[in-house]
C-alpha cells in the first residue's frame, strides 16, 4: 500500500510539473506580441519599415521578382521568396478555367507564400484590359478606342467597377490596366489600347482608376496608392511614357520630341492618375530621344518618383529588361544594374527570374547597385501589398465567385457599345437617311466576316494574348442581335461571302455589312497600309452595288475606306465593341437608341498623310477628329466638318 501511494505521489508531482511548464509557456506565447506588420492597427509606414527591417537580401530582391504561373512551383515560390506572379502572352489558364478554378490556382500559390519565414503574400498580377479578358465567360467590354468615342467619365468608372468585381471573383488582386498611351499614328499596334489622338480625352477616361481602386478621400496625398477593400484591385498605369508616339507608329520604337513635347501629349496623364491613387506604373518598351524607357533614370525617378511624387511601384514591361540592349539579352547583367538604378522597383522576367536574381545580388553585392535602391523598391512593393489589404486577406473571395459575367456587367458593355457607335455616314442624299432601319423590312441580308463572330468583335487581348476569330468566349454577335431585334415576320439571311451571282434571285429590302480587321496586338499589329482585308472590300464592293446597305466597320482604329464610302448608304464605325456587340449595334442602328459617339482619333484619306492628328497644318481627313452624326433632323443636314469640331471636342 505504502508503495502504491508513493507512486501516486510521484505521478501527481509529475503531471503537476507539466501542467505549470504547459501554463508557462502558453503564457509566454501569449504574451508574445504580434509583430508591428502583422498588425493591421499599425500605419501602413510604421508596417513597411518594420517588415523591411527584418528582411534578409534574398527575401528582398525576391520581393522585387515577378514570375510567369507556369512556373510558379511550391518549391520556387518559397525557396527564392517570390513577391509576384502573372499570366502574361499566351500562359492564362485554358478557356475550360472555371472562376473556382482561377481561384484555386491563385490560392495554391498563395499558400507556398505563406509558408516562407515572414509570410509575405504574393500579389497576382494579369491583363484586364477591357474587362476579366483572359477568363472564360467574362464581360468584355469595348477597347479603350470605343470607350474614347463615348467621351463619358460615369462609364468609365462603373467599367472599372465591374471589372475589378469579375478580376476580384477569381482571386486576382492586380491588373495591368488602364492603358492611358495617346496613340498619335495609328499604323501602331496597339492604337486601340489608347483611348485618343487628345490628351484631354485620355486624361479623362483615364478616370476608369477611380472605379477599379476606388475614390480616395478627399485629403489623399497625390501620388500615394490607394485601394478601395476587398471588391476593389490594384491598378496599373501604362506604359510610361511616350509609347503612343513612337515613329511611323513602329512599336517599341523611338519617340522623337522635346520634354515639353513629351510631358504635354503623353506625361499628363500620368499626373491624373498619381491624384487618384494610382498603385503601380508599368514602363514602355520604347525609347525617348534614343534612350529607352526601362533604363530612364531622368523620366522614371527625377520626374515620376521625385518631382510628380509617386510612391507606388514601378513595373517593367513583360521580359522589359531584355529590350535595353540590341540583340535584345545581349549584355543582360548590365541591362539589370541600368534597369534597377534607373528607378524600376518590380521586374517582369516571368522566366529567366534566376538569372535576374543572381545578376541583381552580385550587383549589390559589389556596391554596383546600392542597398538603399533596393529598399526604396521594396518598401514601394510592400507599400501597395499593405494598402491592397493583402496581409489580411491573402485568399480569394469566394463569394464574387459569381460576378463573373454577371448581368448587370453585361448591360454595362451593352450600354458602353452604344454610346461609342459612330454614324459616319447616313444616306446618300441628307434629307433621306437610311438610319434608323426598319425592324419589319420583308427581307434583310446580314454579310460579312465581322458579322457572326465573338473572336473578331473582340479583338486582340482576349481569352488569348492575340485573341482570334471564333466563338472564343460567350456573347452576342452582330447577327444574333439583329435576328433579336426584329420582327418575327422578317426574314434574316445571313452570307458571309456573297458573290456577285447571289443576287440573281434574291431580292432584300436592305443590307447590313459587318466588316474590319482581324484581332492582333502589338508588334504584330503594325500596318503601314491600313487597307481592310480583301474579303472585307469584295463584300462591301458586291453588295452596296446590289443593295442599299450599312456597312459596318469593325476595327482598333480608321482603316482605308474612302474608295468604297460612295457605295454605301450608311456607315457606322463601331472599334472592338466586345462581348455585347449585337445587342448594343442592334440598339442604336434600329432607333432605341440614338448615336451619340464622336471620333476619338482623325479618320484620314489615305496612308500617306500619316501621322496626322487634329491641329496639324496639313490636317485634311476625311472624317475629322470629334466627327460622328446622330439621327435627328437637324444632324441629317449636310454640316462642314468644322462645325462637328467646333461642337464635339
Amino acid at each position: 500500500m505504502k508503495t502504491t501511494k508513493t507512486l501516486r505521489n510521484h505521478c501527481f508531482s509529475f503531471y503537476l510539473f507539466l501542467l505549470i511548464h504547459f501554463c508557462f509557456f502558453l503564457s509566454l506565447i501569449c504574451s508574445t506580441e504580434i509583430p508591428p506588420y502583422k498588425d493591421p492597427n499599425v500605419p501602413i509606414e510604421d508596417r513597411v519599415s518594420d517588415l523591411l527591417s527584418r528582411m534578409t537580401l534574398p527575401e528582398k530582391i525576391g520581393q522585387m521578382t515577378q514570375i510567369d504561373r507556369s512556373v510558379a512551383s511550391p518549391d520556387v515560390l518559397k525557396d527564392l521568396f517570390i513577391g509576384s506572379v502573372l499570366n502574361g502572352g499566351d500562359s492564362a489558364p485554358s478557356p475550360d478555367t472555371t472562376p473556382s478554378m482561377w481561384a484555386d490556382m491563385i490560392d495554391s500559390f498563395q499558400k507556398s507564400a505563406m509558408e516562407t519565414r515572414l509570410q509575405i503574400p504574393y500579389i497576382y498580377g494579369t491583363d484586364a484590359v477591357h474587362g476579366h479578358n483572359n477568363a472564360f465567360g467574362a464581360t468584355v467590354f469595348p477597347h479603350n478606342i470605343g470607350l474614347g468615342a463615348t467621351r463619358d467619365e460615369d462609364l468609365m468608372i462603373r467599367i472599372g467597377r465591374a471589372t475589378a468585381l469579375e478580376v476580384q471573383a477569381t482571386g486576382i488582386p492586380y491588373t495591368f490596366a488602364p492603358c492611358i498611351a495617346v496613340c498619335r499614328d495609328p499604323r501602331w499596334g496597339r492604337c486601340y489600347e489608347s483611348y485618343s489622338e487628345d490628351t484631354d480625352i485620355v486624361r479623362s477616361m483615364s478616370k476608369i482608376i477611380l472605379g477599379l481602386q476606388g475614390f480616395p478621400p478627399l485629403n489623399h496625398t497625390k501620388g500615394y496608392p490607394f485601394v478601395a477593400g476587398g471588391n476593389r484591385v490594384v491598378g496599373c498605369a501604362k506604359h510610361y511614357a511616350g509609347d503612343g508616339g513612337t515613329q511611323g507608329g513602329i512599336n517599341e520604337n523611338n519617340t522623337v520630341a522635346s520634354y515639353s513635347d513629351l510631358y504635354r501629349i503623353h506625361i499628363r496623364p500620368y499626373e491624373d492618375t498619381l491624384a487618384m491613387g494610382v498603385s503601380t506604373v508599368m514602363v514602355s518598351y520604347s525609347s525617348w530621344n534614343g534612350v529607352k524607357m526601362h533604363a530612364n533614370p531622368f523620366l522614371l525617378t527625377n520626374l515620376l518618383k521625385q518631382k510628380l511624387g509617386f510612391q507606388g511601384f514601378l513595373i517593367s514591361d513583360w521580359e522589359g529588361l531584355d529590350r535595353i540592349t540590341s540583340p535584345p539579352g545581349s549584355n543582360y547583367k548590365d541591362s539589370v544594374k541600368a534597369a534597377i538604378n534607373a528607378g524600376i522597383d518590380m521586374v517582369m522576367v516571368p522566366y529567366k527570374y534566376q538569372r535576374f536574381i543572381t545578376d541583381l545580388t552580385d550587383h549589390v553585392m559589389s556596391g554596383q547597385v546600392p542597398m538603399s535602391r533596393i529598399d526604396d523598391a521594396v518598401s514601394r512593393i510592400l507599400r501597395v501589398k499593405f494598402i491592397a489589404g493583402l496581409f489580411e486577406r491573402p485568399n480569394a473571395d469566394r463569394s464574387l465567385l459569381n460576378m463573373v459575367g454577371h448581368k448587370k456587367h453585361r448591360e454595362l458593355a451593352r450600354e458602353a457599345v452604344r454610346k461609342s457607335l459612330v454614324l459616319l455616314k447616313n444616306g446618300k442624299d441628307y434629307e433621306k437617311p437610311m438610319l434608323p432601319l426598319s425592324k419589319t423590312a420583308d427581307r434583310i441580308l446580314v454579310a460579312g466576316s465581322h458579322a457572326n463572330d465573338i473572336g473578331n468583335q473582340c479583338g486582340g487581348w482576349t481569352i488569348t494574348w492575340k485573341g482570334s476569330a471564333g466563338n472564343t468566349t460567350l456573347g452576342t454577335t452582330v447577327l444574333q442581335g439583329i435576328e433579336n431585334a426584329v420582327s418575327n415576320q422578317t426574314q434574316v439571311v445571313f452570307k458571309e461571302k456573297p458573290d456577285s451571282d447571289f443576287f440573281n434571285n434574291n431580292d432584300f429590302t436592305y443590307a447590313i455589312v459587318v466588316v474590319g480587321e482581324p484581332p492582333y496586338v502589338e508588334s504584330s499589329g503594325d500596318n503601314k497600309e491600313l487597307m481592310l482585308p480583301a474579303d472585307g472590300v469584295e463584300t462591301i464592293t458586291n453588295v452596296c452595288r446590289k443593295v442599299k446597305c450599312l456597312v459596318i466597320i469593325i476595327s482598333g482604329r480608321p482603316v482605308v475606306i474612302e474608295p468604297y464610302v460612295d457605295m454605301m448608304e450608311a456607315l457606322v464605325a463601331a472599334w472592338l465593341p466586345g462581348s455585347e456587340a449585337g445587342k448594343g449595334i442592334a440598339d442604336v442602328i434600329f432607333g432605341d437608341f440614338d448615336f451619340q459617339g464622336k471620333l476619338p482619333r482623325t479618320w484620314f484619306r489615305s496612308v500617306d498623310q500619316l501621322p496626322m492628328n487634329y491641329g496639324d497644318p496639313h490636317y485634311d481627313p476625311l472624317f475629322p477628329f470629334g466627327f460622328g452624326l446622330d439621327m435627328n433632323l437637324a444632324s441629317r443636314r449636310k454640316r462642314h466638318h468644322k462645325l462637328y469640331l467646333s461642337s464635339s471636342i
